[in-house]
């Protein structure tokens, strides 16, 4: 067989030829590949992992967004807290109703214990469907539900950070902030936690392209600043710009309820403490009013939480039967040795019996 060298020369430039296209798109490849490598790790911070970014995600329309709450944040100590809290008060207001709430995101985003919710502390009913299972059913009876909350709320200068999709959709931040608002506005007998704020990834889709960063959602403040939130008075004034009269007005307060619990015996040197149980606020109302007060209605030696708070509350009880409005304070601070709170209920006492004998 014979062979044509100048065939094999062609086939070998050829070869050659393809050879070296080949390790140039694979030169260009790698540094195409070191690149992106590059940009990721410089933005990889900035990115939840692949497991956190939803289906949905990926299917975002062209400049729309989406929210989700930061990995890092959902496991925060004060956060979880936070949400115990408010699960714990949601079953106590439902108990009557035989809900359990145990996860705020799968128990709520139908709608339907936020109807009950909201009914139960509004004493409004909704004309809802009890039970919806279809999604477009539950969408209609969160847009009534929600209707409703913000004509309650947004009067009282709320910023409304919920709506029907982020709720329906299981956005724990949406529901964690509508929650504190019904707790804050229908001052709810409960403690929460103090400065508790998430970081929030944000999605967006530009250009085809996932865009993400990250904003702080400040979730709850001080106490006295959210129970204190839609009415400031002169203790407010008087702590935050007299600090030094403060202990002129106590000096008097102690004056004016010793005058009177001094006929049982008993003697204060410490308002905030002293007053803490609710026993001596019970006893000075008696004293005031000129009754004797039973003690089966009232603990006289209270050892838990919760008995210090009912005698507080039965106090308030027996100021709003002697014509006193309703005190500002709730029974929760003032066991919580919460000064201001103190010294707003013994100063409503003073100013209506400081002439009484």
């Amino acid at each position: 067989m014979s062979i044509n060298p100048g065939r094999m020369k062609k086939d070998e430039g050829f070869l050659g030829k393809l050879g070296g296209t080949l390790a140039r798109k694979k030169r260009a490849k790698e540094v195409s590949d070191l690149h992106e490598e590059g940009k990721h790790a410089i933005n990889a911070p900035l990115l939840p992992s692949g497991d956190d970014l939803l289906p949905e995600d990926m299917l975002l329309e062209e400049n729309a967004e989406r929210s989700m709450l930061d990995p890092t944040s959902r496991e925060d100590a004060k956060f979880k807290d936070l949400q115990k809290v408010l699960i714990d008060w949601i079953n106590n207001e439902l108990e009557e109703d035989r809900i359990i709430v145990k996860d705020l995101e799968e128990d709520l985003y139908d709608g339907q214990v936020l109807q009950k919710l909201f009914e139960k502390l509004s004493g409004r009913k909704l004309n809802v469907a009890e039970v919806t299972q279809s999604e477009i059913g539950q969408k209609q009876k969160l847009q009534t539900v929600l209707e409703a909350v913000n004509e309650v709320l947004r009067p009282q200068g709320w910023t409304i950070e919920w709506g029907v999709d982020s709720i329906h959709s299981k956005n724990l931040v949406a529901i964690v902030y509508l929650l504190v608002a019904l707790a804050m506005h229908f001052m709810a007998p409960i403690r929460l936690p103090e400065h508790v704020s998430v970081q929030v990834v944000l999605v967006k889709k530009k250009e085809g392209i996932l865009q993400t960063g990250h904003v702080t959602k400040e979730l709850t403040t001080t106490t006295e600043i959210m129970m204190g939130r839609f009415e400031r008075d002169a203790f407010d004034t008087l702590l935050d710009h007299a600090p030094d009269k403060l202990n002129v007005v106590k000096t008097s307060l102690i004056t004016f309820v010793n005058k009177h619990l001094n006929k049982l015996n008993l003697e204060v040197t410490e308002l905030e403490s002293q007053f803490a149980d609710g026993v001596y606020l019970v006893l000075l109302m008696g004293l005031l009013e000129g009754y004797f007060v039973p003690l089966y209605n009232f603990y006289l030696t209270p050892e838990s939480f919760e008995q210090k708070v009912h005698n507080v509350a039965f106090a308030f009880e027996l100021m709003q039967d002697g014509g006193l409005k309703k005190p500002k304070a709730r029974p929760e601070d003032v066991v919580n040795l919460n000064l201001k709170s103190t010294l707003r209920v013994l100063y409503n006492l003073f100013s209506n019996y400081k002439c009484a004998d």
